[in-house]
């Protein structure tokens, strides 16, 4: 007799509830949007509630839809996006909103507010930063607390509770205040290790937090848990009602959202990947909005500009390491859009029955075929691409690099827009693959990649990907990776598997892999050549411009 188990996703843009089997089938899934609000440049904030109103919603339409009577289902998790959440003593929601809007108590990982915050962080050069690649991003959680503490005091003195997303999300379902040591390792600067888990009292005080340890740091997390934990004692009655399922269901101690896609990833048993000693060899690459680039390892590996290493952050005694992207398919989107003949390219996919990126994906191989190339990624040879458009993350960790296109033409034609998709695609290759280089040059070896995410739907981005980095990758039979991991949390915390291995390793499925074309090879390395040029360009033009 199967066992069911629910899986939720609070991604950037919206919540995913999924009813999973015990062998990783997914039965259903029910998706609901989630508001973001943007009032100012680099602000972009969100609703505790809102999201929990959605979360309800998207458990109860995938429960029916599912067929799985609630007294069925054996256990749920969660996973969210790295975002910075606020409660007050009665844990209602405390604005972090310059314009006061109460209901507005989340400010998301892509918020850039706390620049000047980071920068104070990484001028101390404190040994915590050792843990985040060398220097801390303003999308972890010590700038926005810092800026909050500056910027909105009122909030700051009502605030009683700070959460990660997931952990607010563990916390509502089951009323207990424990943290998962992924988001605190990850993103506040927890400090763990093989033989301690501590927060760095001298690392608070010297960034002005040190109140954060008052009465056993009750506002940021007493009691930390590993992934796949069971969270007090279940789902509370609350809870259940909310959800429309059982007071006591077990919750399982949550993921960031990337990592959670990493442990369903690791889980895929394709047949190549026999070829693999072990997990340490694998790169998991989680491409929606942004992208994260993450790999386990059995011993530490510090990778200058890269975040970790994390112990215990998605397995336990292993080490990881995570690269990223802060714009992918949210820069393909924006570079796409915002040209003068997209409106004309997305009449023509609709009429033609295909999403806007399959459209222009067979476009640029009829232009190939006009060219007689044998492969469309020569189309490019005079189009190139920086992709920082937000700022790189990894493995440069400079927020301050911004986007670059060179070879424009007074042209706007359906070509055009094309070229420059293509190109762009080409770019966040080549930036995966400076990550990548960065980790093998800092002793990790990689033999195989797996992709998941939404950007794994696009058959251009895969296989620029496999081409530009010699490797396999391997595309997980699920669409739906990341909700699948938070569904293994929840079978974890179920008692059913003996640990979050074996929960991964049963619950993990099968792939496809898709082999690199070997032909484009040195085409692609004339054009990362380029790509670092063009970096060191960018900064060569930041020094003029800043030499007084």
């Amino acid at each position: 007799m199967s066992s069911y188990f629910i899986g939720v996703d609070v991604g950037t843009s919206s919540v995913r509830a999924s009813v999973v089997n015990d062998v990783g089938a997914i039965l259903s899934t029910c998706i609901h949007q989630i508001n973001i609000w943007n009032p100012k440049p680099d602000y972009y904030q969100q609703s505790s509630e809102n999201i929990w109103i959605n979360v309800s919603k998207a458990v109860k339409t995938a429960v029916s839809e599912s067929a799985v009577a609630p007294d069925k289902i054996g256990g749920i998790g969660f996973d969210a996006t790295c975002s910075l959440v606020l409660l007050d003593s009665q844990f209602q929601p405390v604005s972090i909103s310059p314009t006061a809007e109460k209901d507005q108590n989340i400010i998301m990982w892509m918020d850039h507010r706390a620049q000047s915050q980071t920068d104070v962080i990484n001028a101390t050069k404190h040994q915590v930063l050792n843990t985040v690649g060398g220097v801390m991003s303003l999308e972890m959680q010590p700038p926005k607390l810092m800026w909050l503490k500056q910027n909105l005091p009122q909030s700051w003195k009502s605030a009683c509770h700070f959460f990660d997303l997931p952990d607010f999300l563990t916390w509502r379902a089951s009323g207990s205040l424990s943290r998962s040591l992924c988001s605190l390792v990850c993103k506040w600067g927890y400090q763990a290790g093989e033989d301690n888990q501590a927060w760095d009292d001298n690392f608070l005080s010297l960034i002005g937090l040190e109140d954060l340890a008052d009465n056993g740091y009750t506002k940021i997390g007493i009691k930390t848990l590993s992934p796949g934990s069971p969270c007090g004692s279940g789902l509370s009655p609350q809870a259940a009602e909310d959800l429309g399922l059982v007071p006591g269901i077990p919750v399982g101690t949550s993921l960031i959202d990337a990592h959670a896609g990493a442990l369903a990833c690791l889980g895929c048993n394709p047949s190549c990947k026999s070829l693999v000693s072990d997990i340490e060899n694998c790169l998991v690459v989680i491409a929606g909005t942004s992208t994260c680039h993450v790999i386990c390892s059995k011993s530490q590996v510090s990778v200058p500009g890269v975040w970790g290493p994390y112990y215990s952050a998605i397995l336990p005694a292993m080490w990881i390491n995570e690269g990223g992207q802060s714009a992918t398919g949210q820069l393909i989107d924006f570079v796409s859009t915002n040209h003068s003949a997209f409106a004309t390219v997305k009449d023509k996919a609709e009429i033609s029955g295909h999403h806007v990126y399959e459209y222009l994906n067979a476009h640029l191989q009829l232009m190939a075929d006009r060219a007689n190339l044998s492969n469309v990624a020569s189309l490019t040879h005079t189009l190139h691409v920086w992709p920082d458009f937000h700022g790189n993350r990894s493995p440069l960790a400079d927020v301050s690099m911004r986007g670059m296109v060179c070879g424009l033409s007074l042209s706007a034609t359906e070509d055009d827009l094309a070229l420059l998709y293509l190109a762009t695609i080409q770019a966040l290759a080549y930036g995966t693959k400076h990550i990548v280089s960065e980790m093998e040059k800092s002793g990790h070896t990689i033999a195989i990649m797996f992709l998941c995410g939404g950007l794994r739907n696009n058959t251009l981005y895969l296989q620029t990907h496999a081409d530009v980095l010699g490797l396999p990758v391997v595309l997980p039979n699920t669409e739906q990776s990341v909700i699948l991991g938070a569904a293994m949390l929840g079978a974890c915390a179920s008692g059913q598997f003996s640990s979050l291995q074996t929960a991964m390793t049963a619950m993990g499925g099968q792939g496809s892999v898709v082999n690199p074309d070997l032909s484009s090879c040195s085409f692609h390395q004339k054009k990362y050549n380029l790509f670092l040029e063009m970096m060191q360009d960018q900064r060569k033009y930041q020094k003029i411009m800043s030499d007084t």
